[in-house]
């Protein structure tokens, strides 16, 4: 991060943890993940499918923290964080959490669950700037499998910024859109005036699933009120490693 009287330059990463295994839970690697996170250096750090607790993978699992992950993961780094519980079954529970380095002053997570068992939320958190007169909103979603309910959500998610969010407070809503057809772009530009990073970049979103070869292109990052946004290219490993996922990161000026 860096700060002066008019511009904030921080960075960002959002990646699915995939529950701390690899893909098709063949291996538990939160411990990997964490050093990989660590090594971005990220200020606002975004998860999705993050773990807050297993009780039948914490008995059977070595090495298996006795934090929550999002906890595991903040460690020293991220002195501030937030959880949402989204999906709830007879071991534990994971959601979405927001690790920052900024004071989160308030948080709140919404069930954005459309019908059936798949269960979805947006956690809103407001950042506190040190020595600024200066809020920046965070919002880090898992949005549905079905167009149907992620038509649904990202309906829900305008409405959320239309009534929560001040037009003039830096805005970044990041995380694991599930938007395989490309659908969401339009809807949020037309709806919150949002900007996709990697699509203002490079002119389409970037492919991250599956992680080793990436084709669809699920995970995003959006601004508001940001002079300067460009994506940070992060290596492949040891990220195709680490979850289904591949994660993206960007440099944000407000």
């Amino acid at each position: 991060m860096t700060t002066n009287a008019t511009t904030l330059s921080f960075r960002i990463l959002t990646v699915n943890t995939h529950k701390g295994f690899t893909f098709f839970n063949r291996r538990f690697i939160l411990h990997e993940l964490r050093d990989a996170v660590h090594s971005v250096g990220a200020d606002v750090v975004f998860l999705q499918e993050v773990l807050g607790s297993h009780e039948l993978h914490a008995a059977r699992v070595a090495n298996w923290p006795a934090a929550p992950h999002y906890e595991f993961l903040a460690d020293t780094m991220w002195p501030a964080f937030a959880y949402g519980r989204n999906a709830v079954y007879p071991d534990g529970h994971h959601g979405n959490a927001v690790l920052s380095k900024f004071p989160i002053v308030r948080h709140e997570n919404r069930d954005v669950s459309v019908h059936g068992p798949e269960k979805r939320g947006m956690l809103h958190c407001v950042l506190r700037i040190p020595g600024r007169e200066l809020e920046v909103h965070a919002i880090c979603v898992h949005l549905g499998l079905q167009e149907s309910h992620r038509r649904r959500q990202i309906e829900l998610l305008c409405a959320m910024v239309a009534d929560e969010v001040p037009s003039t407070a830096p805005l970044i809503i990041a995380g694991d859109f599930n938007d395989w057809r490309l659908r969401g772009h339009g809807q949020l530009e037309g709806c919150a005036g949002l900007r996709e990073v990697f699509v203002h970049a490079h002119g389409r979103a970037a492919k991250t699933f599956p992680a080793r070869w990436p084709v669809l292109r699920l995970d995003r990052i959006y601004v508001r009120n940001a002079s300067v946004h460009r994506p940070i290219v992060l290596p492949n490993r040891p990220w195709s490693h680490l979850s289904d996922h591949a994660p993206l990161a960007a440099e944000i000026i407000v």
